[in-house]
């Protein structure tokens, strides 16, 4: 039998899917592919046959002894599967589209991963996760999971506690994004730092250690957020921007990601969602027109390689983090990656069997936690409400319980409570019906 690894991609007809094959191209030295499977579903297939053809030509250019499959008999693919990785997304952009533009008519933040759409996102997942886990448990029992279908960190806690499969990880970039910074403010190269970072998928905190073992955190915090500091950056296109309240994220003594202005900032970022709902449309809509051109240049039989408008794309470094995810459980290797795994007192303030995103070293045995340690009250506070939150949610997802979808409308901070919430809640199941059956059983 030919030695090497299998790996299956479901959602392989995603515009990352470039940026996966690019990121297991530069590792194949360390990473040696036997097999890769591309697998999507019936809508997908125009998508998946043309992004398909250019990652065989991507492998051919580099010369690879590695066949990339194309299918849409998941089951066929996932048999002896060693890594599996997931990046679909249910209902399509279209989906997408409804979760930002319908809370927005309300009045009420739109957003892939947060507030009502985040909820809704989560709803119709989470079913199809735990239908994949179940044909994993009898095709690839000894496989992985690596898990980058936003909301990343319900998806995972969902495949931890009701999937029963300890084998899985959650991915995000944003994390990617911090030690970019981090490195960028302190002149330091960022294999130099160690960033611990405590909460959950979207919603974490980090502090930053250079390689003597000071702390740097308020020195990047004065650096990005203090009045004399953002006046300087304005001039530097390649230093980001943050609006924050200086004295607040003093206060924090923790760096908070840039998702928290959805909860720090929500009449803001309202406002700037509403002016682009009312002008060039909603981010979702905006990234179907950059994917219809991405299928577009992918269609090129002369392309094999990534091509440099995915970076409009966003979601940058996704991918490459999967392939480094798989390769460290594969060799070993023990990199500190940003995770979502089992909390195990990890941040003590949330459930031990709930799923978190801290910092961790990733071994053959999985990922391995750095102690976080107990969260300050300001930090804590929406810590636990967000958490209570995602566990509504996934038991919705799981069982279409009516009454702990609208507990979990509640609960979040960016859905306003009351009758608004229950009429959000009804417009949004009747919009999405087609991807909901357990909410519609009795029907």
């Amino acid at each position: 039998m030919k030695k090497g690894i299998k790996i299956v991609t479901i959602g392989g007809g995603s515009s990352y899917t470039p940026e996966l094959m690019e990121g297991f191209i530069k590792r194949f030295d360390e990473l040696p592919i036997r097999e890769l499977w591309l697998v999507d579903i019936e809508e997908g297939k125009e998508k998946l046959e043309i992004v398909g053809k250019l990652a065989q030509r991507m492998i051919e250019a580099a010369g690879l002894d590695c066949e990339v499959h194309l299918t849409l008999d998941r089951r066929k693919a996932l048999k002896d599967a060693d890594f599996v990785t997931t990046q679909f997304r249910v209902g399509l952009l279209d989906a997408r589209i409804k979760d930002e533009r319908i809370p927005l008519k309300y009045g009420m933040i739109g957003q892939e991963t947060n507030g009502a759409g985040g909820m809704f996102k989560a709803f119709r997942t989470i079913p199809v996760i735990l239908d994949i886990v179940e044909d994993m448990k009898e095709l690839c029992p000894d496989a992985w999971l690596i898990n980058f279908t936003n909301p990343a960190g319900m998806v995972t806690e969902a495949v931890l506690k009701y999937g029963k499969w300890d084998k899985v990880v959650g991915l995000c970039n944003v994390p990617i994004g911090s030690f970019k910074i981090a490195s960028l403010v302190l002149q330091q190269p960022e294999d130099e730092l160690l960033l611990k970072f405590g909460g959950i998928n979207h919603l974490h905190w980090h502090r930053v250690f250079d390689n003597k073992g000071q702390e740097r955190t308020m020195d990047i915090i004065n650096a990005i957020f203090s009045p004399e500091s953002r006046e300087k950056n304005a001039q530097l296109a390649n230093i980001p921007q943050f609006s924050l309240n200086y004295e607040q994220v003093k206060d924090l003594r923790m760096i908070p990601c840039g998702y928290h202005s959805y909860y720090y900032l929500t009449g803001e970022m309202l406002e700037h969602q509403l002016e682009e709902y009312n002008t060039i449309g909603t981010r979702a809509e905006q990234v179907k027109k950059v994917e219809e051109e991405l299928f577009e240049v992918y269609k090129n039989a002369d392309l094999h390689e990534k091509p440099e408008q995915l970076s409009k794309r966003g979601g940058a470094h996704y991918s490459d983090a999967a392939c480094e995810m798989i390769n460290s459980i594969h060799n070993n290797k023990g990199t500190i990656m940003v995770v979502s795994t089992r909390n195990d007192g990890t941040v003590p303030d949330l459930p031990v069997d709930s799923a978190v995103e801290v910092s961790c070293y990733i071994t053959a045995a999985g990922p391995q936690p750095i102690q976080f340690g107990q969260m300050p009250s300001a930090q804590k506070g929406l810590l636990q409400v967000m958490k209570a939150m995602e566990e509504l949610t996934i038991e919705a997802a799981v069982t279409g319980d009516y009454g702990k979808a609208l507990q979990a409308f509640t609960l979040n901070p960016l859905v306003t409570s009351g009758s608004k919430a229950k009429e959000l809640l009804d417009e949004m199941l009747d919009a999405h019906k087609e991807h909901l059956p357990q909410f519609f059983q009795e029907v």
